[in-house]
């Protein structure tokens, strides 16, 4: 079909889309295919093309593009589809960021992985992140900078070429055959990475991961302006946000809900914002320890996002290593941590730990004064001289509202940093931005890490401050209430089916403020073998599932989140959460996430036809 055909086939779907497209962070799991992502939403979408249907009926039945909004969904996919098809490349060629940075890292990173040389070529501004040598010294990352006046100017040459440009406009672009990759930014959009050559498609992967684990895809909000501006060949809309006001109403809500009083930074995402925290403390490392191994200190089993980038951030860069810390089942966060900080010490090494509390999936809360005594503890070399402190780096997503930073407060006597996911209970899963403070202690390396957030342009977007500043005030209230129903569908359980173990916090670590409205199920099993027993369970868990989303299929959900505004989620960390953790750490249990405002009765109900199931 002809171009002005897709056009009008675009135009046509962003009129019928369901709202959902637009409004949703989080995806059903039961009708995603992991090892399909991207390419089961685009095949079915391009037949619907060919018939020329645009139903509203027939988008809604489309599959889930991926397993989490931040790093694809169906708006995005069709950006790229489109895109593909203006310029004669495959959809998977064609990659949307967020930020305008981002994607050129990411070629950058594996180039440097590869001891490929770079080229980057541009006509007018680079992205500050560019310019100077930050990205040599602190990500290890080498690369050529050229201006240009025009593509006719680029030759072949060794390595891969890079053409970066921005626009005011998303229409088809001249393509060079000197060229390997293209990265458009658009109007406070984002970008667009297009790949050229079959000899760069072992690229697409690497550049997809970096999407995954450091940044966003473009939002579905700016895909949908970027669609827009695509079918009508019109000029990117403009909006007008009430930024200022809407940031310093978070860095406010931020600063009350954590007790603390530094500088807070707000990312586009959770893990964008870990991807800051780590590259701080990288560049501070290097800046007053300069020459000493980096230790990222990180439970084997905590979410998997985490695990993968400590890791992936350790692969690049020299001097950097993980260390394993277990935390949860026989093994006991502080006592870890005390060992561990021994051998680091004995290295004279920088430590920093990564942990959440309570821990995922086990929701397991350390003794916090031991903890306490552990991370202030003095250490010594093993030429016996005083050893670097430790940084504590405090993933709180399941619990934002216990305060252990302010003045007086457990970790405020030790360098400590907090950060949270805020698709979670800050936005209600309304957004995927997230946020980071540090203590007074910590103060000095929250710069570094505004730095790096900036730089990468992972700052959260206009409309996501917008909706956190909607959706932060209520937040405390939201916790409560949702734990509420927590334990109150936990105690159900328990004399429903005593046999099953259930990983919740006790009644006295509620009292202390620990009230996450998430808790792990351990059902019972049965079998000759342990081989048996564990397949028995694993398919029990399925089953248990399939009957909640069956029968309350307008509340509950098979999907990896928590801290939603409404409804029930269930999922099984091992395959979810857990997706790139060591097979050997992964949790095979239910874990269920409970909200505010739900049919609590119903899902008692259920529950009871699942036990009557199998007795």
């Amino acid at each position: 079909m002809t171009e002005t055909n897709m056009l009008t086939y675009i135009d046509n779907v962003l009129r019928h889309m369901p709202q959902s497209w637009l409004q949703l962070t989080t995806h059903r799991l039961d009708i995603y295919d992991e090892n399909l992502a991207k390419t089961q939403f685009l095949e079915q979408f391009e037949e619907l093309y060919h018939q020329q249907n645009s139903e509203k009926a027939a988008l809604a039945d489309l599959p889930t593009a991926y397993d989490y909004i931040r790093l694809g969904h169906p708006l995005s996919c069709i950006l790229e589809w489109a895109m593909g098809r203006l310029h004669s490349l495959p959809a998977e060629n064609v990659i949307s960021f967020s930020s305008y940075p981002m994607p050129i890292l990411a070629i950058l990173r594996k180039n440097s992985l590869d001891q490929t040389p770079t080229r980057i070529f541009y006509t007018a501004e680079v992205p500050p992140i560019l310019e100077g040598d930050l990205l040599q010294r602190v990500y290890g990352y080498d690369f050529e900078l050229l201006k240009v006046q025009n593509l006719a100017e680029i030759s072949e040459g060794e390595g891969s070429s890079v053409f970066i440009s921005k626009s005011d406009t998303i229409t088809q672009s001249e393509l060079h055959p000197a060229v390997d990759f293209y990265v458009t930014a658009y109007s406070n959009l984002g970008s667009i990475l297009m790949v050229q050559h079959e000899k760069n498609h072992n690229y697409i992967s690497e550049i997809q991961h970096v999407r995954r684990r450091e940044t966003i895809a473009m939002t579905p909000a700016n895909s949908l302006e970027a669609l827009q501006s695509l079918a009508n060949q019109s000029a990117i809309a403009s909006h007008i946000h009430n930024l200022e006001n809407n940031r310093k109403e978070v860095v406010a809500n931020i600063h009350d809900v954590t007790g603390t009083n530094s500088k807070a930074v707000v990312g586009s995402s959770g893990l964008s914002v870990q991807y800051a925290i780590m590259m701080g403390l990288v560049h501070h490392a290097i800046e007053n320890h300069q020459g000493k191994a980096i230790k990222f200190i990180v439970p084997p089993n905590c979410y998997g996002g985490t695990n993968d980038q400590a890791r992936r951030v350790a692969a690049a860069i020299r001097n950097v290593e993980v260390v394993d810390l277990p935390v949860d089942g026989n093994n006991d966060m502080v006592r870890s941590i005390d060992k561990v900080l021994a051998e680091v010490a004995k290295d004279d090494a920088v430590p920093y730990i990564i942990a959440e509390i309570p821990t995922n999936p086990r929701v397991e809360v350390p003794d916090l004064q031991e903890l306490k005594r552990v991370l202030e503890k003095e250490r010594t070399t093993a030429s016996d001289t005083a050893a670097i402190d430790p940084v504590f780096i405090l993933d709180q997503t399941f619990c934002p509202n216990v305060q252990f930073l302010g003045n007086g407060e457990v970790l405020s006597t030790v360098r400590a940093l907090s950060y949270v996911s805020g698709s979670k209970f800050p936005s209600g899963g309304r957004s995927t931005a997230g946020y980071c403070v540090g203590n007074t202690k910590a103060q000095g390396l929250m710069d570094r890490i505004a730095l790096h957030l900036n730089l990468c342009e992972n700052e959260a977007t206009p409309l996501q401050y917008d909706i956190l500043a909607q959706q932060l005030p209520s937040m405390n209230q939201r916790i409560e209430a949702a734990y509420q129903n927590t334990r109150s569908f936990v105690t159900f359980i328990e004399q429903k089916l005593p046999e099953a173990k259930i990983n919740f916090v006790s009644e006295e670590l509620a009292k202390q403020g620990f009230k996450p409205s998430v808790f792990s199920l351990d059902l019972p099993t049965k079998g000759a073998t342990p081989e048996k027993r564990e397949a028995y369970k694993r398919a029990l868990n399925h089953t248990l599932i399939d009957l909640m989303i069956t029968e309350i299929p307008q509340e509950s959900k098979y999907c990896v989140s928590y801290g939603q505004l409404k409804g029930c989620y269930w999922t099984i960390p091992a395959t979810s959460t857990q997706g790139t953790t060591k097979e050997g750490d992964k949790d095979y249990i239910a874990r269920v996430a409970l909200s505010p405002e739900m049919d609590l009765e119903k899902h008692k109900e259920v529950f009871s036809q699942f036990v009557e199931m199998i007795d």
